[in-house]
């Protein structure tokens, strides 16, 4: 094991968990604005993201780190360095701000271009998801899998309803199958995906710094993720305005019943 990915993944951790109180504070309290793609943001997310961008960078000066809070640019950020960094200081702000629990912080190492660590708290149960390849995958500490049963009219999916209305149809045909649950955090999908709390996740509306963390997760926790839409791995460059991402995601008889349902 490489003693610098383990300096930076305690680094992580130490990051995301002292941004945990500043979270529960103003849960529910905090009024949330559009931003230019329609998405919205808190001053939580803005002091979040600055918070854990210097705690990383100052132990790490030599790393990039990408926000989902960072300043739009006019192209794409190059990825130049081994590690970089990809934060969604709150994945959830719309659950953040209406006082709904189902909220994360989510914070991926990449090394070269790849997610090799994720972190993950979840403000709901009030612990860390964390977990990369060779590593496990820990659920509050705990060793954690994807679920292993075969699938079933009663597995539990995670879905959110698609962006584009071409899509409604795999949303209506994943509903005739399958109990379906939509947390209103993406991360937090893929996560409880990876620690075996969901069956499988369906998602059409993702952007990078939504998965980055918990696609570091899943195939060491014994699941697959398809993506249905170009890999965004190995992140060559960093944009704000970058393409939406769409992927399936569960055990192996899973991912094959999810592609025979939604047909590709």
């Amino acid at each position: 094991m490489s003693h610098a990915i383990d300096l930076r993944i305690a680094a992580a951790k130490q990051a995301v968990l002292a941004e945990t109180s500043r979270l529960h504070a103003e849960f529910g309290r905090t009024k949330a604005v559009l931003k230019y793609d329609g998405t919205r943001v808190t001053p939580v997310d803005i002091a979040i993201s600055e918070a854990i961008q210097q705690a990383i960078t100052t132990r790490f000066p030599e790393d990039q780190f990408f926000s989902e809070e960072l300043a739009l640019t006019d192209a794409p950020i190059p990825v130049t360095s081994r590690f970089c960094w990809v934060l969604d200081p709150i994945d959830g702000t719309n659950n953040y701000a209406n006082g709904i629990i189902y909220v994360a912080i989510s914070l991926a190492l990449l090394e070269n271009g790849v997610p090799i660590y994720g972190v993950i708290y979840d403000m709901a149960r009030r612990v860390l998801m964390h977990g990369g390849p060779g590593r496990g995958v820990w659920d509050d500490d705990k060793p954690a899998r994807v679920a292993p049963e075969a699938p079933h009219g009663h597995s539990l999916i995670g879905f959110h309803s698609p962006v584009q209305k071409s899509y409604a149809g795999e949303g209506k045909r994943l509903i005739e199958n399958f109990k379906i649950r939509g947390l209103g955090s993406s991360a937090l999908h893929l996560a409880y995906c990876a620690v075996g709390h969901l069956d499988g996740v369906v998602e059409h509306n993702n952007k990078l710094w939504d998965i980055a963390a918990a696609a570091a997760m899943i195939e060491e926790g014994g699941g697959r993720l398809d993506y249905l839409t170009p890999t965004p791995f190995p992140l060559k460059e960093f944009w704000l305005k970058s393409d939406r991402v769409q992927y399936i995601a569960g055990n192996a008889a899973m991912v094959a019943r999810l592609h025979e349902i939604l047909e590709r």
